[in-house]
């Protein structure tokens, strides 16, 4: 095995003494600091009874924690409950007129974004899908036949949910950009697995919820919203969070605070931003360009022990092309993700896919040996 650099972050995953827990892509490993953020919260809780300015650090911390993961500034973050709010809210303030109403999205994409645009036909709105070629793949060029003057929204999952295919994000935006359409990313299978800079790669908005690569559990999402962009939104959904003083109280003015924090609604989940506060710390602690080489080591590792075993790879053969989640076609997914976690492995099951999804905290070993006891499952 070659030098393993996360051994003192490692021992901060109780889980991995017993299991390899491989399912990022789902749920990642419960660390000691996210339990201790949780227990810090429910101390709070009973011995203060409340702690209403405590508890909102620990969202301001969260927020703040993702900023830095994605190159963005703290004020351009909104924070909800999950990625399907968030993306509702967006759809909701958009105007979709004869001149602009179209709708470009992957077919790729996970379906609850494809939902959410969907809902937006009773608007106006009207949605074209990007095809995928064979291999789960979808060409730059499909998403330039689509994206013309009449596109109101680009929408795009930066990593597949089912086999890890990355998209060239900068290269879509800029695509989106030249019609002057918008561009909605989803990084939920990718902030805290890769390296992400939002103004770099023109990105006007960006979601992603807290249980997968950032550490922390659901109940919790995020986005980014492009400055001068959030001060020309104005979100139906909302909240008293979402007013330039919350605790004004006035009930009968609907005023907009500046930047992304108009997308906030009510109270937020605060519980959950302890956990991905201490998550997300990890991560910057520890380093996202450390961590995207050591996961595109891992996925080389997976490719080729999949490919010698001859197991049906279903992810781009290039870790480069991919994000940590390289995926198998078996013949009854949920029966092996059992079979798996019996051997002592933990995968996600997505239809007719095994997806094996390490993260920084796992060895060449781990990923290797759940190959091995996928082969002789399958």
């Amino acid at each position: 095995m070659s030098h393993f650099p996360f051994e003192a972050q490692r021992s901060q995953f109780p889980i991995l003494t017993q299991k390899a827990q491989l399912s990022s892509c789902s749920q990642s490993a419960l660390s000691i600091p996210v339990t201790d953020a949780i227990a810090r919260y429910m101390a709070s809780w009973s011995e203060k009874g409340m702690d209403w300015g405590g508890w909102a650090e620990l969202l301001d911390d969260a927020r703040a924690q993702f900023a830095r993961l994605i190159h963005a500034d703290v004020s351009d973050i909104a924070v909800m409950s999950c990625v399907s709010d968030l993306a509702s809210s967006v759809g909701n303030c958009l105007q979709f007129d004869h001149e602009r109403n179209g709708i470009v999205l992957g077919e790729i994409d996970f379906p609850s974004l494809g939902h959410v645009w969907l809902a937006q036909q009773t608007r106006g709105a009207q949605v074209q899908f990007a095809q995928p070629d064979a291999g789960g793949e979808i060409a730059l060029e499909d998403y330039a036949r689509l994206i013309n003057d009449r596109t109101r929204l680009v929408s795009v999952s930066q990593v597949s949910y089912a086999n890890g295919f990355r998209q060239d994000i900068a290269a879509i935006g800029a695509l989106a950009r030249a019609q002057g359409a918008l561009y909605f990313v989803d990084a939920y299978q990718s902030v805290g697995a890769m390296d992400i800079d939002v103004v770099r790669d023109g990105v006007d908005m960006l979601v992603c919820g807290g249980q997968k690569y950032l550490l922390g559990c659901p109940g919790i999402a995020f986005m980014y919203v492009r400055r001068d962009l959030a001060q020309q939104l104005r979100p139906a959904n909302t909240g008293w969070f979402g007013r330039v003083n919350p605790f004004a109280f006035d009930i009968r003015l609907l005023d907009y605070a500046d930047g992304a924090r108009r997308f906030d609604t009510g109270t937020p989940p605060y519980i959950n931003a302890a956990a991905a506060a201490a998550g997300m710390a990890m991560l910057n602690q520890v380093g996202i360009e450390r961590i995207e080489a050591h996961i595109e080591h891992l996925s080389q590792v997976a490719l080729d022990t999949a490919a010698s075993l001859g197991l049906a790879i279903a992810s781009p053969r290039d870790p480069r092309r991919k994000g940590s989640n390289t995926a198998i076609r078996v013949n009854d997914s949920a029966a092996i993700e059992r079979r798996m976690a019996e051997a002592g492995f933990i995968v996600s099951a997505r239809g007719s896919l095994i997806r094996v999804a390490p993260h920084f905290y796992n060895t060449d070993e781990e990923v290797a040996g759940a190959m091995h006891a996928l082969a002789r499952m399958v």
